[in-house]
């Protein structure tokens, strides 16, 4: 069985599995606009969808920087998703309040509306609001995100927060991209983080509660598969396989898969490569792209493009 985006997954797509295009998605108005901004006037412009991220001075402080010392101004980030040509920038509110200046309009922005340090343990994880949706419409954002810890003992505190966030977005058309993450004492339990059944359950979430994009982990194998409920213990899947069947669960939720920490280009675009089989809409590369020096993270950009190329919506 492969463990790795290095192995191409010759396994048969999982049942449902399809691609849904903005015309799928019964979206109110502003929803629908935003999105097709998004999706259709930036990046490659074919509904395929790159975004890069920037949450993670927040979510795991300046370490990630110290590969790339230049990355640690914001400016490095921005000025790369613009000359780079990605559909989106995700940050939290200070990177878009003090930065988006003189790139606002040249490329959309997902304000990240809550975040939480790495510091305490993730057992109790939960990731308190640090933004308004209204904050988000005064920045002139095209969609928020939320970061919901699937599982967690807060979870019930979670999807209460949750609801506040769908409700203001349902009032002002603003969509959701969900970071829908297993975490918690409960989920290590029944194989972990990174299992089958946790990103799986995590995806489903996502379209239960209203997500408009979710964005996953690829799940593989782990140290715990046989910690994982009955059923799951029961399946055989490659990596491949495994990200074919999360966006099966994912229904008619846009799927973005996430890059995680930095890997060898030859893997990043591997990774990239299989989650569009797999029928995922985009991905959301973050470290993988700006851990570089500026000029090879355009060149990897460039790469990853041709990668989407092939797969338009």
């Amino acid at each position: 069985m492969a463990t790795d985006a290095t192995t191409v997954s010759e396994a048969p797509a999982a049942p449902g599995l399809r691609r849904p295009s903005l015309d799928d998605l019964d979206l109110p108005p502003g929803k629908r606009v935003r999105l097709h901004r998004i999706l259709y006037e930036h990046g490659l412009g074919n509904g395929t969808l790159l975004a890069l991220p920037v949450d993670q001075g927040l979510e795991h402080g300046p370490v990630d920087f110290l590969p790339n010392p230049p990355s640690a101004d914001p400016d490095f980030q921005w000025r790369l998703a613009v000359e780079g040509n990605y559909n989106a920038i995700a940050c939290h509110y200070g990177l878009a309040r003090k930065y988006m200046g003189a790139y606002a309009g040249k490329v959309p922005l997902i304000l990240k509306l809550n975040g939480k340090t790495n510091i305490p343990s993730d057992a109790e994880a939960l990731s308190p609001l640090v933004s308004s949706v209204e904050d988000a419409v005064a920045l002139g954002a095209d969609a928020v995100g939320y970061t919901l810890y699937v599982g967690s003992p807060k979870q019930e505190e979670d999807f209460r927060q949750f609801q506040q966030i769908r409700e203001a977005c349902d009032r002002y058309g603003l969509p959701i991209v969900m970071w829908s993450y297993p975490r918690g004492r409960a989920i290590e339990e029944k194989g972990g983080r990174n299992s089958l059944y946790a990103v799986d359950y995590a995806a489903r979430v996502a379209l239960e509660l209203g997500a408009d994009v979710v964005k996953l982990n690829i799940p593989g194998h782990t140290a715990k598969d046989d910690e994982q409920p009955e059923k799951y213990r029961e399946i055989e899947f490659d990596y491949g396989e495994g990200a074919r069947r999360v966006v099966a669960s994912a229904q008619n939720c846009l799927v973005l898969f996430s890059g995680g920490s930095r890997i060898s280009d030859e893997d990043v675009l591997q990774k990239a490569r299989t989650a569009m089989e797999a029928g995922a809409t985009g991905l959301i590369f973050g470290r993988n792209m700006w851990q570089r020096p500026y000029a090879e993270a355009l060149e990897m950009t460039k790469r990853i493009h041709e990668v989407l190329k092939d797969f338009p919506s």
